[in-house]
């Protein structure tokens, strides 16, 4: 009898499933056998070149390395200081020198079991992010390690409870896209203090006491890229130059690196330029499309002439274009954004964004694995390792494959 009565309420919860539909968040890919995925959430200097061997598909062959938002990104990170990333790192070094990859490579697929990385994400929602996690798993199964991935979306008390839950179950190394660069500090000190390294990826530490605890943040180059984005409004508007809106994201220090490097490109080109561009406001996009769509209405409000907006990933860029479309002024304004998401070089190709700095979250994910890996072996590793970007146009987007 109990095996009809479970069989009949399988049946009525299916068919419940049927009528009502599935969520409208995609649902999470299921985990690699290696990866463990936790608690609330769970539904990423010195040449890449050097690090990789070579820069992986698709990617640039890298000339600087370093430890987003993206929501986010700002995988955006040049020193994690806010210093110019283009001095390089402090620890110079051949993050692959003695590469365990060939070595390790009979535990691919093998039950050999080394150890356990715990990775905290700032968010699962975003395809940057998961595209960091996977790798990390992909690259920590080549050499043995499970991998725990947890998320603190957004919330940096909840991610300080995480790693100290890494900490309780004694992992071998901890993997932080840190949800505020500053309040994650006391959580890194309690993990060193306790014998365990820790990594940051794509989003740095700046805690005083705590950032140089971290043995090595590697990240976007996103000094370097919020160049680009300058030198990518710079050409939108041409001639007639103009004002601009820069719609930010102050907790990442990625963020506030994309930023920094956009300003100081056009400060450079107004010494001589007759075609000015005059940055007139920075509010909070938040890396979110609400909230992009939210701070383009101010924007387009205050500055009626407003010529184009930089925001700092390509989520807050398309909440944007989505206010200009219900302004009309999607042809007034053009919006450079940063990351390079599937989403945003869509919307590059339709011609709803001018163009992006694009990251690597996949370079990231694996080379702050392999930097583990040489850690934990005993070999010295760069304090900051940095992944440039690459801008993208429409002209690209027109000859890339993966797009509609």
């Amino acid at each position: 009898m109990r095996t009809r009565h479970a069989s009949a309420v399988a049946l009525a919860l299916a068919a419940l499933a049927v009528l009502f539909g599935s969520s409208c968040e995609p649902d999470p890919e299921p985990a690699p056998d290696n990866a463990i995925v936790e608690g609330p959430g769970s539904e990423s200097a010195v040449p890449v070149s050097e690090v990789n061997g070579g820069a992986g598909a698709g990617s640039p062959v890298s000339q600087d390395l370093d430890g987003d938002i993206s929501d986010g990104g700002a995988s955006d990170a040049g020193a994690s200081d806010g210093g110019a990333s283009d001095a390089g790192a402090s620890d110079a070094g051949d993050p692959d020198a003695g590469d365990p990859d060939e070595s390790d490579a009979d535990f691919e697929g093998a039950a050999v079991h080394r150890g356990t990385i715990a990775l905290s994400l700032l968010t699962r929602a975003n395809p940057f992010f998961r595209v960091i996690e996977e790798n990390v798993v992909a690259e920590a199964k080549k050499h043995g390690y499970d991998v725990i991935v947890t998320s603190g979306d957004f919330k940096v008390d909840r991610q300080k409870d995480q790693v100290q839950d890494f900490i309780v179950k004694k992992v071998d190394a901890i993997i932080l896209n840190p949800c505020d660069s500053k309040g994650i500090g006391p959580a890194i000190v309690e993990a060193t203090d306790a014998g365990i390294p820790v990594f940051t990826a794509d989003l740095a530490c700046l805690a005083p006491g705590a950032k140089d605890k971290v043995v090595s943040h590697i990240a976007t180059d996103n000094l370097g890229g919020g160049r680009l984005a300058a030198e990518a409004i710079v050409e939108a508007l041409g001639d007639a130059g103009g004002k601009v809106v820069i719609l930010d994201y102050r907790n990442a220090e990625s963020c506030l690196l994309r930023v920094q490097g956009f300003k100081e490109l056009v400060a450079k080109h107004n010494e001589t330029a007759a075609n000015k561009i005059e940055i007139v406001a920075e509010l909070p996009g938040e890396g979110l499309k609400e909230k992009g769509y939210k701070a383009a209405e101010d924007a387009i409000q205050a500055h009626p002439d407003l010529a184009g907006i930089f925001a700092i990933n390509d989520p807050s860029a398309l909440g944007a274009r989505g206010a200009l479309e219900k302004a009309g002024k999607a042809d007034q304004v053009k919006i450079v954004a940063f990351d390079g998401q599937p989403e945003g070089k869509q919307a590059i190709k339709d011609g709803r964004i001018y163009a992006d700095p694009i990251q690597y979250p996949d370079q990231i994910g694996r080379v702050t694995v392999q930097t583990i890996i040489k850690h934990l072996s005993g070999e010295r590793v760069p304090k900051e390792i940095l992944i440039p970007t690459s801008l993208y146009r429409r002209e690209d987007a027109l000859k890339d494959p993966s797009l509609k």
